[in-house]
């Protein structure tokens, strides 16, 4: 494509932002959405091709999403600034999933599980490992980040994750994990690790509700397995 193209260059029933107007959001591609969060490309070149670019990159918006303020700003026509605004666009989309201020949000199945976090955990190319703090009622008090990477002993210790539901004032927990892989199947550091955390949780009197594993668009539950 030549390099001198810019936006201009396209007729304006083409352009994003007159089709949005005319057509909906949702008529737009993945391509013009991004193109219309950058708002401009570079000296010279469209930030279509720049929206392209990054689809070209990740593969598409999944991998967009799951990508690093840093991987995005290494692209041309992509500086931090830019890259903060994806993500910051990412996660206002990942928030919709989430209880609306104010209004705690009540978490007593897998599917609730599911519902709250799948949004926070799509696209992520490591595993994140999250405790949902409940109250006496099994209503949400946060949601706390505990680590990243494989699950071992080594990084989820009882020690850190009851720090956060001890300060939480918390009465349960849930715990929960992705597999980017998108197979659910627990592996047995999983289930050792979950039995582990159990265990702590009944010394220091605070229940372990269950952990579930999120993949993709599935989800399994450790404890409707009876695996703890």
């Amino acid at each position: 494509m030549d390099k001198s193209f810019t936006i201009h260059d396209l007729p304006p029933s083409e352009r994003p932002r007159e089709r949005l107007q005319k057509l909906g959001v949702a008529a737009l591609s993945a391509q013009e959405l991004l193109a219309l969060i950058l708002g401009r490309g570079v000296a010279g070149e469209s930030v279509m091709v720049t929206a392209q670019r990054l689809l070209s990159r990740f593969g598409d918006l999944r991998g967009i999403a799951g990508a690093s303020v840093e991987e995005m700003s290494e692209l041309k026509g992509i500086g931090l600034a830019k890259a903060s605004q994806i993500k910051a666009a990412f996660e206002m989309a990942n928030r919709l999933d989430g209880p609306e201020p104010g209004d705690a949000a009540v978490v007593k199945t897998p599917e609730d599980v599911a519902g709250l976090v799948r949004g926070r955990l799509s696209g992520k190319k490591k595993e994140h490992f999250l405790a949902l703090m409940l109250d006496t009622r099994n209503r949400l008090i946060k949601v706390a980040e505990i680590s990243i990477g494989s699950l071992d002993t080594s990084i989820v210790h009882p020690r850190e994750v009851f720090k956060e539901a001890i300060s939480a004032s918390a009465a349960s927990v849930i715990f929960v994990h992705n597999h980017p892989s998108g197979d659910t199947a627990p592996s047995e550091d999983d289930v050792k690790l979950t039995k582990r955390l159990a265990e702590a949780g009944q010394i220091i009197g605070i229940d372990v509700l269950d952990h579930v594993i999120i993949g993709g668009k599935s989800y399994l539950s450790l404890k409707r397995e009876g695996l703890f």
